[in-house]
């Protein structure tokens, strides 16, 4: 497993998607305001291909995509959809080479991981993917090679940059429970053996030597699965998280597991203040009983999730709010 880097200074970041249309400004908000962890940007209000799912299908190999009225379908052969999802990808990238050249200094990539790919996108036949087995285990093998030349691509346009590899898998505990729909709505899927579903990500994520973060904003994170299927760090929205949790984040802790911990309001609204926005952390681990001088090494804050549906202005002051509030744990670890 890569470990997570160290980082220079208080360890904040956003968790990817930023509202508007505009890549290059969105690329100046997020280099400008996250100086020590920043992420390559996401706008899904572009529209189908630049949302959380087309994009990372718009990363696969030899596997297409295309819209249907009900959502994303596999398909024969790339068509218009996997085209704009590669063209605005490229911008994306485009504009993020343009911010940061002479980064020395690591950078976080994200992308859909294959649990919640296969719980969103239907096959031919119009079922969903997960239904597959063999489907699922085509998508995990293509995202592996897809990612690969991403990450490739991404050490060409800023090659001082130590990328890390966000896989977001929002549908796994609903994968791993048996709660996903069928295409028809009327049933739900069987549920995924948990040995299957951490093996399918160690297969994907083992070969790309970068730390590997998994963001799961929903109940039930499943913390031991990740630990055991090589991720470094595990991105959460620290509301979710309950007593019953406790052990399992205890553990992670000692074993060396890096928590983004979502506590800045993602959506337009109040902002306490930032030492305020790390109260959950701070009562969480006093409750574990853990010494309060590993909070600044195995916490990053972070907005509670993507920025997507917050105006332009409140999204900088939510990535401006996450710093703060981790310099306040660094410089306030009580």
């Amino acid at each position: 497993m890569n470990t997570f880097p160290q980082l220079t200074g208080p360890g904040a970041t956003g968790v990817g998607s930023m509202p508007g249309t505009d890549a290059r400004e969105a690329a100046k908000t997020v280099i400008g305001s996250l100086d020590v962890l920043p992420h390559l940007p996401e706008l899904p209000a572009r529209g189908p291909g630049a949302d959380m799912v087309g994009r990372s299908l718009g990363l696969l190999v030899e596997l297409f995509a295309r819209v249907e009225p009900s959502g994303w379908r596999f398909g024969d052969h790339p068509g218009r959809d996997t085209r704009r999802a590669r063209s605005w990808l490229g911008e994306d990238l485009d504009a993020l080479e343009e911010h940061t050249q002479g980064w020395t200094g690591p950078l976080k990539v994200q992308a859909v991981g294959p649990w919640t790919l296969a719980a969103a996108v239907e096959l031919q036949r119009g079922e969903k993917a997960l239904a597959d087995p063999g489907a699922v285990r085509d998508i995990a093998a293509s995202l592996a090679e897809g990612l690969r030349l991403h990450l490739d691509d991404l050490r060409r346009r800023v090659p001082g940059a130590q990328l890390l590899l966000q896989l977001d898998e929002p549908s796994l505990p609903s994968v791993l429970a048996g709660r996903v729909p069928t295409a028809s709505g009327w049933q739900r899927l069987r549920a995924v053996d948990r040995q299957v579903a951490e093996e399918t990500l160690r297969s994907l994520t083992g070969p790309l030597d970068v730390p590997v973060i998994v963001h799961c904003c929903a109940p039930d994170v499943p913390l031991a699965l990740l630990r055991r299927a090589g991720a470094a760090a595990v991105s959460l929205d620290l509301a979710l998280l309950t007593e019953r949790d406790d052990d399992a984040v205890g553990e992670a802790v000692e074993d060396g597991t890096v928590f983004l911990a979502g506590v800045v309001p993602s959506v337009d609204g109040p902002l306490s203040d930032p030492a305020g926005s790390v109260s959950g952390v701070r009562t969480l681990w006093r409750r574990l009983g853990l010494d309060p001088g590993l909070l600044a090494q195995h916490v990053v804050v972070t907005p509670a999730c993507g920025l997507a549906g917050a105006s332009p202005a409140y999204a900088r002051r939510a990535l401006s709010q996450s710093v703060t509030a981790a310099r306040s744990l660094t410089d306030n670890p009580e």
